[in-house]
């Protein structure tokens, strides 16, 4: 019947393309669109004209914000701003400061570096986040990539370009910077029983002394 239908088979074939879409829950929330209200999609149009038009990057950070300049996160003198945590979207962000353990500030590097698919060190958000570290007053890196090929590769290459830095202080030593990465291993509630080799081998490398 849809194939029938070009606008309403657009329709599904726009959806479909969202994150963790498939083409029958593309399929169910175009019937839905078609079947509301003509107020609620108004509504919608409105929401994605709006997030189109007032939504954009941090200059800072990279985060997104419908600020003049900077988002919430740097603007929020509370925050420390010699700890950045380093995150691969903003959407990492959110989850990462609800856990309420960091009160640093963030940055976004919008993709990991991918070099099968093509993606390079210039496609993220990797050369300022090099320029900030050494402008700004930063101690601490915290590296919060995903535990997979392209997050290692993408903390790795990042940890020695950071490392590679001449970084001083104003006193004109060095300034000491300190990089880590979110610790992998055992979710918390976790069976072992559950585990793939992998994550026990994470678990271990990160054990803690009690």
């Amino acid at each position: 019947m849809i194939q029938h239908i070009p606008s309403l088979e657009k329709l599904v074939n726009e959806l479909a393309k969202l994150p963790g879409v498939g083409p029958k829950t593309a399929q169910r929330l175009a019937y839905h669109i078609l079947r509301s209200p003509a107020a609620y999609n108004d509504n919608l149009r409105a929401a994605l004209e709006g997030v189109k038009n007032s939504v954009h990057e941090c200059a800072r950070c990279f985060s997104f914000t419908e600020n003049a300049d900077l988002c919430h996160y740097c603007l929020d003198p509370k925050r420390t701003d010699e700890s950045i945590c380093i995150v691969e979207d903003p959407a990492d962000i959110i989850r990462i400061d609800t856990s309420g353990a960091f009160r640093g500030r963030y940055h976004v590097l919008h993709g990991t570096l991918s070099p099968l698919d093509g993606v390079g060190p210039k496609d993220i958000r990797l050369e300022p986040l090099l320029e900030r570290v050494t402008r700004e007053p930063i101690r601490e890196i915290i590296l919060a990539l995903d535990a997979d090929l392209e997050g290692d590769t993408t903390a790795l290459y990042t940890a020695k370009q950071l490392r590679g830095l001449n970084l001083t202080a104003q006193d004109g030593t060095r300034r000491p910077l300190r990089i880590s990465r979110l610790a992998h291993g055992i979710p918390i509630g976790g069976d072992i029983d559950y585990m793939d080799y992998r994550t026990i081998g994470r678990a271990i490398e990160n054990r803690v002394e009690l």
